[in-house]
């Protein structure tokens, strides 16, 4: 009774569908009726800067990856041990060789480190070296693939315009532009350390954009997505990248020697608060000289204590014509150089201020 049921209803069903199509195709035939036709889309039209940013997507972001991250933890009762996923940034394809450049704070304390392509290939990446003062890490993957060509920041300007390619809550693959609103700013790494000469931007950066390349209208990358200022944790328009003249240094050290190499006078100095209570107004004060170092063989003095009197050392206020206020100007300044360089140090010694010259020796990170 139900199948009966059925086909008649689907019968009648066919019958009626079958005679709305009947009875609608006479009228289209009527002389002077409207025919109805497929409407074409007409061709977008693109400005000139909107292809232009296209076309850098496009090319730069087969050579942007996605990095997760992952750490071991135990079952306390099966003493199991287990990979837990732990977070999630960007990278970027540094060389043929199949360096990605990252942030370290988005690799820090892992135990493993996937790098997935825009194609979707997922590779275990091996943590080459680490800079944690510029928060900067290099991982290697077995992967040819296309680098990202690099440019200079040495030469930018503020409001040239820049885009961001990261993966901003995991959102893959995504492109923010905006414009270069500072230069010079500083921003601390995980370690605290001052980074200088830092590039901000209004180009939408999120957490999961850490890593990521900052993209000048040539598609060339000018720095390193790092960090933003919110009171939020989103994107608030102000956003931090650690400039690629910085990068490339800390790069070059990182293949050659897994670490960064800084170069060093072969000093201590004291605390700032340390410093004012002695005196000291200006300058960084020298509490011990390392021997054997470069400061050594030119004949800067330290801090001593006589007959229950400091008697204070050699105070530095320059480096090749830079002045010095705080530590992190001298590390700063020294980052320029290589062990082996000759820098010209201002100094006060009592009251005589006087510059000698000082061959800088290597210090490890």
């Amino acid at each position: 009774m139900n199948v009966r049921f059925s086909h008649a209803v689907l019968a009648l069903t066919l019958a009626f569908g079958l005679g709305l199509g009947v009875s609608g195709c006479p009228s289209s035939n009527v002389p002077g009726a409207p025919q109805a036709q497929a409407q074409e889309s007409p061709t977008r039209k693109l400005t000139g800067e909107e292809r232009s940013k296209i076309d850098v997507f496009r090319r730069a972001a087969p050579s942007v990856v996605f990095i997760t991250t992952s750490v071991k933890r135990q079952d306390v009762w099966r003493r199991n041990v287990f990979e837990v996923p732990s977070g999630s940034g960007t990278g970027f394809v540094w060389d043929g060789a199949g360096h990605v450049v990252t942030n370290f704070h988005v690799i820090e304390g892992a135990s493993q480190v996937q790098v997935r392509f825009q194609d979707g290939e997922t590779l275990d990446a091996q943590v080459v070296g680490v800079a944690p003062t510029k928060d900067i890490a290099l991982l290697q993957v077995e992967r040819k693939a296309t680098p990202l060509p690099a440019g200079t920041s040495s030469d930018l300007m503020v409001g040239q315009s820049v885009l961001a390619i990261g993966n901003p809550f995991g959102l893959d693959q995504t492109l923010t532009a905006g414009i270069v609103s500072a230069l010079g700013r500083e921003t601390r790494s995980p370690q605290g350390r001052v980074i200088e000469d830092v590039i901000q931007t209004d180009a939408a950066i999120n957490p999961g954009n850490s890593g990521g390349p900052l993209l000048d209208s040539q598609g060339l990358v000018i720095g390193v997505n790092t960090a933003i200022y919110s009171r939020t944790g989103s994107s608030a328009g102000i956003g931090f990248a650690v400039p690629i003249d910085t990068v490339k240094r800390t790069v070059a050290q990182l293949i050659e020697h897994g670490r960064l190499v800084r170069p060093t006078l072969g000093v201590q100095l004291a605390r700032p608060d340390v410093a004012q209570q002695l005196g000291v107004r200006r300058g960084l004060l020298i509490v011990t000289v390392v021997p054997e170092s470069g400061a050594a063989r030119a004949g800067l003095r330290n801090s001593e204590q006589r007959d229950r009197e400091i008697v204070l050392g050699d105070v530095l206020l320059g480096i090749n014509g830079r002045p010095l206020g705080r530590v992190d100007d001298l590390l700063n300044e020294l980052e320029k150089y290589n062990a082996g360089d000759v820098v010209r140090v201002a100094l006060l010694r009592g009251e005589e201020e006087l510059e000698v010259e000082v061959e800088l020796s290597a210090a490890n990170e």
